[in-house]
């Protein structure tokens, strides 16, 4: 009763009228400009101020009524985090205790800010219970740390050296911690700038990698042993060697099974989405289709890992020339219900999948009655060669994917000189907007291109190509989620495949 007198004195003298969160109640007003900004976000349809000024008010955002509501809205997405459903079943036990502990604690802290220390002890010690089972280092230490003092000034010395010896103890562990988080932030720091410019990352990896070893041996946290894992996988991705990359995942994937109170959703999900990744780099469509299958199963159908985990299986698919399967992965993926929910950069990258698909039908169907019967009656391809296609700067892969599609569909209706017109604008890209650095593989595709185009598309008249075959080959194919580093197919078969037309 005395915890409840204390909150309640506190909750009168500041309470506020009303409360603004997006609940499922808000969010059915469909009339609401909060609703609107909120739904758009969510739709991918602004990328700045100006897109949502526009649409929201057509103003300019400076005007007032857009700055206005832009910080309420602010102000009511952050309330809302404090009402977080966190009982969603694919939600981790690690996850609600994490996220319940840092509440509670936030709330320890407005206590004490008010003189309720009994209160504010009270709370920090059920989190401490909590933390302690879990090991959340950092939340140990601030709660130990209260109770710590609150028993010094109630002269409970027993209690003292228990919270003291908690602090001593998690606070080592906490320093090994953010040591470990230190050498994984400055591996994916550089991680994905292009091989070219991250010599400094591959020269200090294997340093990294040692000492994170050494942590994991000396302190029992799940923190660094997550740290240490996640860095063994990126160092052997840098190193192509996506065996052991796939050792180190299963490594990884065992750990969380044998210790299910540390069990994190997001972990897992990355350690299976590398693997995914090694398996598309080692072309492995047998192992490949198994993990898949399997791990699809644990993410949530429709939320951003699921469709990330279908990306890789299609792009997987793609790469072993499954493409009946292929076919029925995008199926899957573009007709749930969420797919439209997704950004419009992604939403862009499947949209180029499907044209890609319909490629390989287009060329292959004849001869394959199974991809035949697959062929859509929904792609228009005359809207499409007729397009003029151009992305923004930041996605400018895609503007080079497309064209290079419409260059494959011209070849197979033998409209060469419609095939040469589109080349030559790839020639200009690759000349004006390609860097060398980050685009290597395309700009030798691109050249190869300008080869057949001067042989007039005749097989047999080609020449000059050993080099930008050889320049693609050193270059080895990495795909590490950039658009830039998108393959549908890869460049090495769709060269091999584009010739095969032209026989």
């Amino acid at each position: 009763m005395k915890n409840l007198i204390e909150i309640s004195k506190i909750v009168t003298k500041k309470k506020v009228r009303k409360i603004e969160i997006f609940d499922d109640h808000s969010l059915k007003n469909k009339n609401s400009k909060f609703n609107d900004f909120y739904e758009s976000l969510m739709l991918g349809k602004f990328k700045n101020d100006r897109d949502a000024a526009s649409a929201l008010y057509d103003c300019s955002p400076t005007d007032d009524k857009y700055r206005q509501l832009k910080s309420r809205f602010r102000k009511r997405l952050l309330n809302t985090l404090f009402f977080l459903d966190i009982n969603l079943p694919s939600t981790s036990t690690y996850e609600r205790a994490y996220y319940s502990s840092n509440k509670e604690w936030t709330l320890v802290k407005i206590l004490l800010s008010y003189n309720a220390n009994s209160t504010a002890s009270s709370l920090a010690k059920h989190i401490l219970s909590i933390a302690l089972k879990f090991k959340f280092a950092d939340v140990i230490v601030n709660c130990a740390r209260i109770l710590r003092e609150h028993a010094a000034r109630e002269g409970d010395e027993k209690s003292y050296e228990l919270y003291d010896g908690h602090v001593k103890q998690f606070a080592n562990i906490l320093e090994a911690e953010i040591r470990s988080e230190e050498l994984y932030q400055r591996v994916i720091m550089n991680y994905l700038k292009p091989p070219s410019k991250n010599q400094n990352l591959r020269e200090k990896i294997d340093t990294y990698c040692d000492a994170l070893v050494g942590l994991s041996e000396v302190y029992d946290s799940p923190v660094v042993v997550y740290n240490m894992y996640l860095v063994w996988a990126h160092r052997y991705q840098m190193l192509y060697d996506f065996n052991s990359m796939l050792e180190v995942c299963s490594k990884a994937e065992a750990y969380i099974e044998e210790n299910p109170t540390y069990y994190r959703a997001d972990k897992m999900a990355i350690f299976q989405l590398k693997k995914m990744s090694a398996y598309l780099h080692l072309r492995d469509w047998k192992n490949g289709k198994v993990n898949a299958e399997k791990c699809l199963q644990s993410f949530p159908k429709g939320g951003d890992i699921w469709f990330q985990f279908m990306e890789y299986y299609l792009l997987l698919a793609f790469h072993t020339e499954n493409y009946v399967n292929a076919i029925a992965i995008y199926n899957d993926a573009v007709s749930n219900s969420k797919f439209k929910k997704q950004s419009l950069v992604t939403r862009e990258k499947w949209k180029i999948y499907d044209i890609y698909l319909n490629y390989i039908i287009e060329s292959q169907g004849k001869d394959n009655t199974l991809l035949e019967s697959q062929r859509r009656k929904t792609f228009r391809q005359s809207r499409f060669l007729s397009d003029p296609i151009l992305y923004p700067k930041d996605q400018r892969i895609f503007t080079v994917l497309m064209v290079v599609a419409q260059v494959l569909f011209f070849i197979e209706k033998k409209s060469f000189t419609s095939a040469e017109e589109r080349i030559d604008r790839l020639k200009n890209y690759a000349n004006r907007q390609l860097k060398k650095e980050e685009y290597n593989r395309v700009n030798q595709f691109i050249r190869l291109l300008q080869q057949l185009s001067k042989a007039n598309f005749q097989v047999d008249k080609l020449s000059n190509t050993r080099k930008y075959l050889d320049k693609l080959d050193e270059s080895k194919f990495l795909y590490r989620g950039l658009i830039s580093e998108l393959e549908i197919i890869p460049l090495e078969k769709l060269w091999e495949l584009t010739l095969s037309r032209l026989k």
